[in-house]
């Protein structure tokens, strides 16, 4: 079994806006070496997540985590991204698709970002 991560982002008209996540892609693919590693975007930047999973099921992956790299539980993670995974699940039935929370529920991030607030002041 070859598991995979996809990194979901939103995407924006910018290239440089996607700076920070190519850093947390290298950081995640150092972290673990063992699985096939990929950022995708939501709209307005390559690959889409649609593309990213074709691509991660044509190197072999059959379990797939993909991580909401987004702040909050807006209408596109609670809209647009569930209709994305069904599509997902018709068009590669074998796979194993789990969707972690957005970035933004994690406590240990939201502190880490509140405590770097407070080194800028």
């Amino acid at each position: 079994m070859l598991q995979g991560i996809l990194l979901f982002a939103h995407g924006a008209r910018d290239p440089l806006w996607a700076r920070p996540f190519l850093d947390i892609l290298d950081k995640v693919r150092s972290l673990r070496p063992t699985h096939e590693v990929d950022l995708c975007f939501l709209e307005l930047m390559p690959p889409s997540l649609d593309q990213a999973v074709h691509e991660q099921t044509r190197r072999g992956v059959t379990d797939l985590t993909i991580v909401p790299l987004f702040m909050a539980q807006g209408g596109h993670l609670r809209h647009d991204l569930p209709v994305l995974i069904d599509a997902l699940h018709r068009q590669h039935p074998a796979l194993k698709i789990r969707v972690t929370t957005a970035l933004g529920d994690s406590p240990e991030l939201l502190d880490a970002i509140a405590q770097w607030v407070i080194t800028q002041v």
